[in-house]
């Protein structure tokens, strides 16, 4: 939700790129900053800690990351 109000929909299906739209359980790969903007926003989505860079640590807390990760 936060990346569609952000400008960046990746739930709507765009056929011509053979993209057919994120849904519910999918994964996808965000940027940390994107991800930190969306944490400050109070709309951080779900983390796959096992899928996370250590480099993200550079940008947030490992303590931001535990609190969304994946159960």
């Amino acid at each position: 939700d936060f990346s569609v109000i952000d400008g960046n929909d990746l739930v709507t299906p765009v056929p011509e790129w053979g993209f057919p739209g994120l849904k519910p359980g999918d994964k996808w790969c965000v940027c940390v900053t994107r991800w930190k903007s969306a944490l400050e926003h109070n709309r951080a989505a779900p983390v796959d800690l096992e899928a996370t860079h250590a480099s993200a640590l550079e940008f947030v807390t490992l303590e931001d990351l535990k609190a969304h990760a994946l159960k």
